[in-house]
């Protein structure tokens, strides 16, 4: 909430501070393995998450020959199923599939895969795993179209209908085309924390992405320790700021998160713990109370200036 707040060149900044605080043993390369037909969003929509969070993506198709997306963008792969290096997740996108999963050579690249900590799909790309044996025993989903025949074609494969995406906790499939973006999202948030990937669905001015809108069976759940809608409320309020300017915090109903309108623009803050909140540009905000522990003000500084909460919405 300070002067930069502003100043939208500087969101820049945050996945450069994402990609400097993430963990030492977070996955840092994704292997999206593309085949000729590729649906453009399956893999272009994750690809902007990854890539916005601070993560290195490579493409590797059957041979480096070019591939056509959809008929008409021209990919050239990074890499042949031939030379392509290990990653830390591999990753499989819908549009003529069956190019992939019906291959045996890429299946068998796909199997000798070592040390592969997340396996990612999004629509038909499912088949690929399911082909590889990695969806045996396991929940999944995929195209609505293609719903029917991964289950029939893989009976081993518990098929889900009516989720965005499916987390098996190692393994992650998603449904068709836009909902991609919400499982890489949502992999995004278990790799580096939910704040990190509101962040980037932020910047990518993506607003369809709903907290835990997925099927999850893993006790890895990053939403579990979110702060309610009801506790952000006693937030709300007209605040001082910088240079004589107020600012209103409201609550916004989708994404249950705090909103700055700043000078008429909206700015979202993030929940840290406790009183301890975030701006876009991952900078702190520190809430203050008073003795009958009601919200007072807030600091840009652990012990700076006290910003005054000049109106209370909650108390007319």
């Amino acid at each position: 909430m300070n002067r930069s707040i502003v100043r939208t060149a500087t969101l820049l900044f945050i996945f450069v501070g994402m990609a400097q605080s993430s963990l030492s043993n977070m996955p840092k390369t994704i292997a999206f393995y593309l085949q000729d037909g590729v649906e453009v969003l399956d893999f272009a929509g994750p690809m902007e998450v990854f890539a916005y969070a601070g993560y290195k993506v490579f493409t590797v198709s059957a041979t480096k020959d070019p591939i056509k997306s959809q008929g008409i963008l021209t990919v050239t792969p990074d890499y042949s199923i031939e030379d392509a290096p290990e990653a830390d997740i591999l990753a499989f996108f819908g549009g003529n599939s069956t190019a992939a999963f019906q291959n045996k050579a890429v299946i068998n690249w796909v199997k000798k895969q070592q040390n592969i900590q997340y396996y990612f799909s999004v629509c038909t790309g499912a088949f690929v795993l399911a082909e590889a044996g990695i969806l045996d025993g396991k929940t999944a989903t995929t195209f609505h179209n293609a719903l029917d025949d991964l289950e029939s074609q893989y009976p081993k494969v518990d098929v889900r209908r009516d989720v965005r995406f499916v987390d098996n906790g190692k393994v992650i499939t998603t449904a068709g085309i836009s909902a991609g973006i919400d499982g890489a999202l949502h992999l995004v948030a278990k790799l580096q924390g939910v704040n990190a990937a509101k962040r980037t669905a932020y910047y990518m001015e993506y607003d369809n992405w709903k907290l835990g809108d997925g099927l999850l069976l893993t006790p890895d759940n990053p939403y579990s320790s979110t702060m309610t809608a009801e506790a952000l409320r006693e937030f709300e309020g007209t605040y001082e700021f910088k240079a004589g300017i107020h600012i209103q915090l409201l609550l916004e109903e989708n994404s249950s998160d705090l909103t700055a309108i700043v000078n008429g623009t909206p700015y979202p803050i993030y929940h840290k713990s406790g009183d301890i909140f975030s701006d876009v540009n991952s900078e702190p905000i520190f809430f203050k109370r008073n003795s009958d522990n009601e919200v007072i003000g807030y600091t840009l500084k652990k012990d700076g200036k006290v910003y005054k909460r000049t109106s209370n919405l909650n108390k007319g």
